[in-house]
């Protein structure tokens, strides 16, 4: 049956499509524009597009072209996109026989043939309990800050600091500003609170999960959680390094700033490329170093089942695990001693080349369609699939029909590697049967 919850791949994609065509409507309306009229239906499109999938590209200035009502339509779609992806996602690892241990301990861990719905409801319950406390606190600070500091009417400080918590946590990266977050530089205050929210969206559900229940007790992490946690770390650390080398010696970027301001702002940029498009730079400005390991930022991304986007963390692991045991001529890959299964480096590996070929052929039709040179066209490119929302200032430069492949990639980037990775795991041609699994594989998508 179509609507059978045994088979939430195939429901996913049509109420993104749906929740995507209402807000498009909604954002048509005269009334959702700021000066009046409707917008450009392609415009509406893709605003809506970048909402629901939580990415954050824009082709018209948020606070300028948009009404109160307009960016209240796009806070609520951020919103719907964030619970939506990490409902199904939640809902697919279930599903899949990874196994959360929701309300078990993990001596109690087992393989899952099937959708248990009283789990399901309890990680519904716990999405959503997450989301408010992060959403709550995060706008808390913000509304705080932008009143005491930056001399904001409260109602003002308010819906700013709500928006901006909301975008955060949900790694969507719209802005009530023009520029983005670079207004507060040299605002620890500000940038740090949403560096966090977007960290703490970025790592998934199951992780979220495994660390409430296991807290600072490493021993006790799932795989997953290990490999996502060592992951993120890792690459703030490398992007935080990277950027800071590589921009302190720009004057268009870190160049001018104290070495107070150059660390937060290298390490507030090292979070935004995993998955949130925020920024405080000019990112038009990298030197190309920084440039193409935002590339590869990027398109890794963050944690499985959450918000984050690219090919994730756990995918780039398996993938990189199977390398050195296929250099040093070993046998099966192993990952902290578990062997990890045929089916998992399967997923990898077809999701990493889904990713690619999807990008490779966008940017083909981008480069032969608009003026602006490769380097760029692939920054938009990998930003849009990744569902990050970072770019080096094309997007709104881009005739209808570029605009409307940037929309797929979107779509794909947001809806395509969750029901890719499911639909691998469950088999082959949808037989709706898990893989055989120890319920130890990290989570792929």
């Amino acid at each position: 049956m179509f609507w059978s919850l045994r088979h939430p791949i195939r429901i996913v994609p049509v109420l993104y499509i749906i929740a995507i065509s209402i807000g498009t409507l909604v954002l048509w309306l005269p009334m959702a524009r700021a000066e009046g009229g409707s917008a450009p239906l392609v415009t509406a499109l893709f605003t809506s597009v970048s909402a629901v999938a939580v990415t954050g590209l824009i082709v018209e200035d948020t606070p300028v072209y948009w009404s109160h009502f307009g960016q209240i339509a796009i806070l609520v779609l951020i919103q719907i996109g964030g619970l939506g992806t990490k409902t199904a996602a939640s809902f697919f690892a279930l599903t899949v026989g990874r196994g959360f241990v929701l309300r078990r301990t993990l001596e109690r861990e087992v393989e899952r043939e099937q959708l248990n719905l009283s789990d399901a409801t309890f990680a519904i319950k716990l999405i959503l309990i997450i989301t408010v406390i992060v959403e709550a606190i995060t706008a808390a600070i913000l509304a705080y800050r932008f009143h005491t500091s930056h001399a904001l009417e409260w109602g003002s400080a308010i819906w700013h600091g709500l928006f901006h918590a909301v975008s955060a946590f949900n790694n969507a990266g719209f802005s009530t500003f023009s520029d983005s977050v670079m207004g507060f530089q040299w605002d620890g205050a500000i940038l740090l609170p949403l560096a966090a929210a977007v960290i703490i969206g970025s790592l998934g559900f199951p992780v979220l999960q495994d660390l409430l229940r296991c807290g600072r007790r490493p021993g006790n992490w799932t795989l997953h959680t290990n490999i996502t946690v060592g992951g993120t770390v890792a690459l703030l650390i490398a992007g935080f390094l990277v950027i800071l080398i590589a921009e302190s010696g720009n004057a268009e970027t870190l160049g001018p700033m104290g070495w107070g301001e150059r660390t937060l702002n290298a390490f507030f940029h090292s979070a935004m490329p995993r998955t949130a498009g925020f920024n405080s730079l000019d990112v038009s400005a990298f030197r190309d170093e920084t440039a193409l390991f935002h590339y590869a930022l990027m398109f890794i991304g963050g944690g499985s089942a959450g918000t984050a986007g690219g090919i994730k963390i756990t995918t780039v692991a398996v993938l990189f695990v199977i390398l050195i045991y296929q250099v040093r001529g070993q046998g099966g890959p192993e990952l902290e001693g578990h062997r990890l299964s045929y089916q998992l480096a399967s997923q990898a590996v077809t999701v990493i080349m889904l990713g690619l070929s999807v990008i490779f052929l966008a940017a083909f039709y981008l480069a032969v369609r608009t003026p602006h040179s490769l380097d760029l066209i692939l920054f938009e490119c990998i930003s849009a699939f990744a569902t990050v929302g970072l770019s080096q200032g094309i997007t709104g430069q881009l005739p209808v029909d570029a605009e409307l492949v940037i929309v797929a990639l979107m779509f794909l980037g947001r809806v395509g590697t969750i029901t890719a990775a499911t639909w691998l795991a469950m088999g082959a041609a949808g037989r709706g049967t898990p893989a055989k699994t120890d319920g130890r594989d990290p989570i792929i998508g």
